[in-house]
This record gives structure tokens, sequence and C-alpha cells, in this order.
């Protein structure tokens, strides 16, 4: 039995080996569950893994995606669903690629312990949380332990894990300042999560941080940005700082000037969730548990910007690419 799905079948700019195609259905094994897929998130990992230029590189030719949200059409034995339950997850167990292998970009796909979905999120609601909250969960508080009352910088706050980070941030008692370089998208993130303060970075924002946080500057910085961004930001850390590093969308590796970190007593903090959790996997389920419990009691709220067909993945990966997003893009197979 077949499905269609998006295949990157050699790796390429402008996406030029990705194809929409027929593949092999894949089956469940022990303890998984094939689901269909009614919504899968687009993450900047996605991207990258069409040109090998992410971390993890799964052998060629491979089905794109790393989430989705569906229902069970056939459980697995030992899995603990029935066919029919609402469920979530990741949709790439460790170890399994190759075409016709679990990417969520797809019609079906195989799921390793997912869970099931918040009554009250939508199948897009539920496939745009868990890699961004986690993102999230993992730098604000594994690493960063953030408490009550201190300042969090979220740099690129309008993208996917930048609004997760805005969103739980909130949640967790921090006070949140929102940047970007777009007005437009600052104030959809200013009507839906209601930062503290939203400061525009076209042109600094080291005194404007510092006149905000009283003089003492951001507890916690929290990076996907990099680049300038970085290299302004520890200009505006407090002492005893915690500068996140979560990725560089603006295309350029800082580096920091290690007396700046040694003068102002600040730390910087690598972060990568997904590694975490493998290197420490109870604590791994546990930040899980964290991040879907407040899910379940209403307290985040993912935002989904647009849906796409799976003919129009390009868009989709597109919309991401070129900044347009406000949450995350979703593709609906």
């Amino acid at each position: 039995m077949t499905m269609r799905a998006v295949v990157v079948d050699r790796l390429a700019a402008d996406y030029a080996g990705v194809f929409v195609r027929q593949v092999e259905r894949p089956r469940p094994g022990s303890g998984q569950v094939l689901i269909r897929v009614r919504a899968a998130s687009v993450n900047f990992p996605d991207l990258l893994q069409t040109e090998g230029k992410y971390q993890h590189k799964p052998d060629l030719p491979f089905v794109a995606g790393m989430e989705a949200a569906g229902e069970v059409v056939e459980a697995g034995e030992g899995s603990g669903f029935a066919v029919g339950d609402r469920v979530v997850g990741s949709a790439r167990p460790e170890g399994v690629s190759g075409t016709g292998g679990p990417g969520a970009f797809a019609e079906y796909c195989v799921m390793t312990a997912p869970r099931r979905m918040p009554e009250h999120f939508s199948y897009s609601q539920a496939a745009a949380f868990g890699t961004a909250y986690l993102t999230a969960w993992v730098s604000l508080v594994s690493r960063a332990d953030l408490q009550p009352g201190e300042w969090v910088l979220v740099h690129g706050a309008s993208g996917g894990v930048g609004l997760a980070a805005v969103d739980l941030a909130k949640a967790l008692g921090g006070r949140v300042i929102a940047t970007g370089a777009s007005d437009e998208k600052l104030a959809i993130v200013n009507e839906m999560y209601a930062p503290d303060a939203i400061l525009n970075v076209s042109g600094g924002f080291r005194d404007q941080v510092k006149a905000i946080t009283g003089g003492g500057g951001a507890d916690v910085i929290y990076d996907p940005v990099g680049g300038d961004v970085f290299d302004e930001s520890v200009r505006c850390i407090a002492f005893n700082g915690r500068l996140l590093t979560i990725g560089f969308a603006s295309g350029r590796i800082p580096t920091l000037p290690v007396n700046m970190a040694l003068i102002k007593g600040f730390s910087l903090m690598g972060v990568r969730a997904g590694e975490y959790g493998r290197r420490f996997p109870d604590r791994g389920r546990a930040n899980l548990d964290a991040i879907w419990a407040m899910a379940e009691a209403g307290k985040l709220t993912p935002r989904v910007h647009a849906e796409f067909s799976l003919d129009d993945w390009r868009a989709a990966y597109d919309q991401l690419g070129n900044r347009q997003v406000v949450g995350k893009a979703i593709i609906r197979p």
C-alpha cells in the first residue's frame, strides 16, 4: 500500500532535491502506532536538512518532517493506544530513515510513544507545540533556571521557538521583552501574548533594554538569531545573567570576547533540546511531561500562522525561510 509524501532524494540548494511522490506506507512495530497525519509542523531544521546543513543527517532518501498530529489507524502491540485516538508526537524515531520512513510530511507516519492531544487543541495547534515549546522549556528552565520576576529578553520573538519562549516565560512569571525586526509582526506578538515590552532591533536595542530594566540589564537572554543580535546582547545582559544560544537564523555564527563574560559575570549556555533529552532520558521525559501538562491546563497557546496542502510544501518552506511566519506554518496532508 502506498501514500503520498514529501521526499528528500538528494541534498541540494533551493529544495531542488525535494519532491512529492508515492512511497510505501509504513507499518507500526511493537510499541508504535501508525497515524493518519492531519497536521505537521514546519521547523527550521526541515529546511536545513534539504541541504544537509542540520546536525542530524538522515540517510537519503527520507520523508521530511519532524512532528505531526493525527488519529491512530493502526496500533502496534503494547503501544497503549487504540484506533481513533488523537495523538501528537515525533515522526522520526531514532535510527529510522529511508523512503517510506516515518516523516511527518506524508499522509501517514509511524510514531513511537506519542502523546494524547489536549482536548482543546486543534490538530494544527498540537503539531505546532512540541518542538518549539520543548526548546523554550529546556532553555528557560533546564538551562537558565528562570525565576519569577526576572527579565527575559527574547530575540526572534515572532518565530516558532521565539514565540514559544515569550508564551512560556510569561507563564513562568518572567518579565518579557520581545524583540524582532518587523513592527507588524511584533504587533501580533503583543496582541496575542502581551509581553512587558516590545522592541524593534533594527536600530539597536542595548540602551532600550537597560532603560526598561532600570539599568540592570536582562537576566536571561534567549537568542535564536546570532550575528549582530548576539553581539549587542552581550552589552545589555545583567550581572549573573544567562545568555542562551539557540541557533543562528541571521546566518552568522558570532564569537564571544570572554573578557566580557568575566567582567559582567554572565554565563553562555548552548541549547539543543533534543540532544538534552537523549543525553538525559529521565530529564527529557520530565521536560515533555511539564510542557504538555501546562498545555492541558490551558496555560500555553501555540499560534498557527498558516496552513498548506502537501502539494504546497514549498510555499510553507518559503514562508518560514523568508521570515514571514509569526508562530508556525503547518502542512495538512
